[in-house]
């Protein structure tokens, strides 16, 4: 079992920017992937970007590609979210996930999650 906490969310104008922060803890987990994903009121949660952990390689939905950077610090045992360009269309709870080794865009590949981070961009 491992626990995810986000933080870094708020409230900022479109073209803004956030870092989103998810630290772990808890046992020494095994799984290869971290992700994010976001959910906006009504909407299904969907997925946002994910980093392999002993590679760094990253996947981005099309969505925010160019405009979000996912990365890791493996001492700190904590993934970012670095989020530029920001649109009215990305307001929603930001979730940070574990997940298994070919972990990718499907939730049900992802074993712990996070509380969430609200982000909020204003028009």
């Amino acid at each position: 079992q491992v626990q995810l906490v986000e933080s870094g969310g708020g409230l900022v104008q479109a073209g803004g920017s956030l870092n989103l922060s998810c630290a772990a803890s808890g046992r020494t987990f095994s799984s290869s992937t971290m992700g994010w994903f976001r959910q906006a009121p009504g909407k299904e949660r969907e997925f946002v970007a994910r980093i392999r952990w002993t590679s760094g390689s990253t996947y981005y939905a099309d969505s925010v590609k160019g405009r979000f950077t996912i990365s890791r610090d493996n001492a700190k045992k904590t993934v970012y979210l670095q989020m530029n360009s920001l649109k009215p269309e990305d307001t929603a709870v930001y979730y940070c996930a574990v997940g298994r080794l070919l972990a990718s865009t499907d939730e049900d590949a992802y074993d712990s999650w996070g509380q969430g981070t609200q982000v909020t961009v204003s028009s």
